[in-house]
């Protein structure tokens, strides 16, 4: 399906202020050197693209591979590799799709639920350590409205990738 035309009105200053904070933090958060000390702390041997894929599953149910490249907006090709190189570490596991038993899903094994919920404790601790001075109530605007950001962002894509919007919240 084509992307919708942008709208003709220039972005307000304060959505474009928005965009280029989104810019910096994907940027930051997206470092090579970053991952590397995440995972060493996680104690998690995996690179990007593997954490990527293993997030994605722990987030849904068991997924096809094509599912699982749509949603990351992926090559297929990446996806298969990635998940063989998983499945031999032991994080995935293929399953038989219940809707049809030819076609095979992917999950998460329990090396592979544990491997996630390290690398989410230590991302959280690291960001509780980068907000610190923050007060909770401040903290507390700030989840609510990146959650609501999203669910907007969602909601835009919905006619490209209906697909994105059984992520859980």
């Amino acid at each position: 399906m084509p992307t919708p035309p942008l709208p003709d009105v220039p972005a307000s200053a304060e959505v474009t202020e928005i965009e280029r904070a989104l810019t910096r933090i994907t940027y930051l958060s997206t470092r090579a050197r970053r991952h590397e000390r995440l995972m060493a702390l996680a104690g998690v041997p995996l690179d990007r693209a593997a954490v990527a894929l293993v997030r994605q599953i722990a987030e849904s149910e068991p997924l096809r591979p094509g599912e699982l490249a749509n949603r990351l907006g992926v090559e297929a090709s990446h996806v298969t590799r990635t998940v063989q190189q998983l499945e031999k570490s032991g994080y995935v596991s293929r399953v038989p799709d219940p809707a049809d038993r030819r076609a095979q899903r992917i999950e998460l094994t329990e090396t592979g639920r544990a491997a996630v919920a390290r690398v989410r404790d230590a991302g959280a601790r690291g960001m509780q350590l980068a907000l610190a001075d923050w007060e909770p109530e401040e903290l507390r605007q700030l989840a609510t409205l990146f959650h609501r950001m999203v669910d907007d962002f969602l909601e835009c894509a919905v006619d490209e990738e209906p697909e994105q919007r059984t992520a859980p919240a």
